[in-house]
């Protein structure tokens, strides 16, 4: 009888390892098709949605199916459950209530959060190690390393994402001391110490290293406020990629830690993921990785001497009289647009000019908002179908047989200096050619810099026009204008 008892369990908990695995490979396909139908924003909504739908399917499946070494499942359900309603409820109502000029505060909140779970997750798990490993090898095997790993990635991701949205929310300055990069390298060096003195000891048991890993755990957080603190200006979408893959590695490693394939290859595809358009954002700016992390690029200084010139400002009704009279338009999107909650009307404006015969593009710089995409989802907001959104090097070809160009908010993505300025901090960065145009009509409220802080001599050239005020008054009086005319 006992036998059969035994023989049962056997076959219950196999039974039910072979549906947790099966769940996991399904929902590992579903987190491949999401991610692929987040290319288009025709199928993101629909992406966005299996993937959801995969991440529940392998919570619930490890909820029933999971059973340890000992054949018990998982305890505290209660917490569990507690936990993904006060969750899911409050990333419901944030996600109603927040406003597409704070979407790239929440990206950077979100990414914390996720980073914040992983290195928890380290130090709840370092004196849970493997008893049988330590004996074998003492601190020096795979699970201590991955543990590690996860705490000061994870640790990094989190203090680093919040003082990212501090900086993009401007609650925090940047702190342009070049000393901090020479901290920042000596507080790496003492983390990569900690690694090597924790896992040359021998078998020890791990709660005596426990002061250790929490002074580790406090390092890493303070150098995940010190990584981030110098770099500012237009480096942040780049900041924002990066730690965003920082948070997917942390949640690898509680992959392997677990044993858990959907955490795994969730994990990794974020990770890979951000890696990329990181790399494509670098490339974007024409600058390395590297240069981005201790370059400090934002706040540069002034161009060369030379003669700027003179503004020159355009009435809103010569505006829609140039507008309406013309057969190209490239309108050129910036964090601008997004700040005046204008994406609406300048959407009103380009449906008008369309019904008068004019051709009217959308010409998107990556770098351009405060996050990668941040012009992408904001126009997908405002129904501007997604074929009139032209990418930078698809653009530029264009814009010398343009009539005019109508720069909303924009600055450093369409500063000639990047071309023929090589003092300037941005010299070499790819830019939307604006100034190539026919005419140029810029929409600013000031004549304040842009994020990066430099001089843009694109405002004082002959083609140029400056038409002042808040973006979202300005662009409802030129569609009334145009309905005029």
């Amino acid at each position: 009888m006992e036998k059969i008892t035994e023989v049962t369990r056997t076959l219950e908990f196999t039974s039910g390892q072979s549906v947790l695995e099966l769940s996991y490979l399904v929902a590992a396909i579903l987190f491949v098709l999401g991610l692929r139908m987040l290319s288009h924003p025709d199928t993101a909504r629909k992406g966005n949605f299996w993937a959801a739908f995969g991440m529940i399917l392998a919570i619930i499946t490890t909820i029933v199916f999971y059973k340890d070494d000992q054949g018990n499942g998982i305890k505290n359900l209660g917490l569990i459950f507690g936990a993904l309603l006060i969750g899911s409820v409050a990333g419901w109502i944030i996600a109603r209530k927040i406003k597409m000029t704070a979407m790239p505060q929440l990206v950077s909140f979100f990414n914390g959060t996720g980073g914040a779970a992983a290195a928890l997750i380290s130090l709840r798990e370092f004196p849970n190690i493997d008893p049988s490993l330590l004996s074998n090898h003492g601190m020096f095997n795979g699970q201590v390393l991955v543990i590690l790993l996860g705490l000061f990635i994870g640790s990094v991701s989190f203090t680093g994402s919040m003082i990212a949205y501090g900086k993009l929310d401007d609650k925090i300055r940047d702190i342009r001391a070049s000393f901090l990069k020479y901290v920042n390298i000596i507080l790496l060096i003492i983390v990569i110490g900690f690694f090597v003195y924790i896992m040359s000891r021998g078998p020890v048991s791990p709660d005596k290293l426990m002061p250790v890993i929490y002074l580790l755990f406090t390092i890493s957080l303070i150098y995940g406020v010190l990584f981030v603190m110098p770099i500012g200006g237009a480096d942040m979408p780049v900041v924002i990629s990066l730690l965003n893959s920082f948070t997917g590695i942390a949640a690898a490693m509680g992959g392997f830690l677990y044993h858990n394939d959907a955490m795994l290859l969730g994990g990794i595809l974020v990770g890979s993921a951000g890696i990329i358009l990181t790399i494509l954002m670098c490339k974007a700016m024409n600058r390395s990785l590297l240069n981005v992390i201790i370059g400090t690029f934002g706040g540069g200084g002034v161009s060369v001497d030379r003669e700027i010139g003179t503004i020159k400002e355009i009435s809103v009704s010569d505006a829609a009289v140039l507008l309406s009279y013309t057969q190209r338009v490239v309108i050129v999107p910036g964090y601008g647009l997004a700040v005046a909650q204008a994406q609406h009307v300048c959407n009103d404006m380009v449906k008008l000019l369309e019904e008068k015969g004019v051709e009217v593009k959308f010409a998107i710089h990556p770098v351009a908002g405060r996050m990668p995409g941040h012009m992408n989802v904001l126009l997908a907001e405002a129904e501007v179908p997604y074929e009139k959104l032209v990418e930078l090097d698809d653009i530029n070809p264009e814009l010398p047989k343009t009539d005019v160009v109508i720069i909303i908010g924009a600055n450093d993505v369409v500063n000639p200096a990047a071309e023929d300025d090589p003092t300037s901090p941005i010299y070499g960065m790819p830019i939307i050619r604006a100034h190539t145009a026919k005419n140029v009509i810029v929409m600013k409220r000031g004549m304040g810099k842009g994020y990066a802080a430099i001089e843009n001599l694109l405002f004082y050239a002959d083609n140029t026009r400056m038409l002042f005020g808040n973006a979202k008054d300005t662009l409802q009086n030129l569609v009334a204008e145009i309905k005029s005319l």
